[in-house]
């Protein structure tokens, strides 16, 4: 019964900013790690960000580094992934994930994720 749902995606100017939100239902359901994912069509599910659900570690791509902030809100199981300095690369379907996995280093790997939306759609203009 553990649902992501994602919401935030739209359409934006390159410079922009936009802020996803990826609301997991599910009452007992606390995962070790959520994530960010994108994937442009005919491409790969490419790993963005994650962040620990204990203590907030996070990791990057460094496509994304220093633009985009991951966060959580553990209270409403809720993963946030805000957007600064909007390029045109970063079009493509936005995903979160998460696992129960208690990994020791931060999985960045589609594979090492049991959960998944059903996406947010970003489209940056130049």
């Amino acid at each position: 019964q553990v649902q992501l749902v994602e919401s935030g995606g739209g359409l934006a100017q390159a410079g922009d900013s936009l802020r996803l939100s990826c609301a997991a239902s599910g009452r007992t359901f606390s995962p070790a790690y959520m994530a960010w994912f994108q994937q442009a069509p005919g491409k790969e599910r490419e790993f963005v960000a994650v962040i620990r659900r204990i203590d907030g570690y996070i990791r990057y791509s460094d496509s994304v580094k220093g633009r985009f902030t991951i966060s959580r809100d553990n209270a409403k199981n809720t993963v946030y992934l805000q957007m600064n300095s909007l390029k045109p690369e970063d079009t493509a379907e936005y995903y979160c994930a998460a696992t129960l996995r208690q990994f020791v280093v931060p999985p960045r790997g589609r594979h090492d994720f049991d959960y998944w939306g059903q996406g947010t759609q970003v489209t940056v203009s130049s």
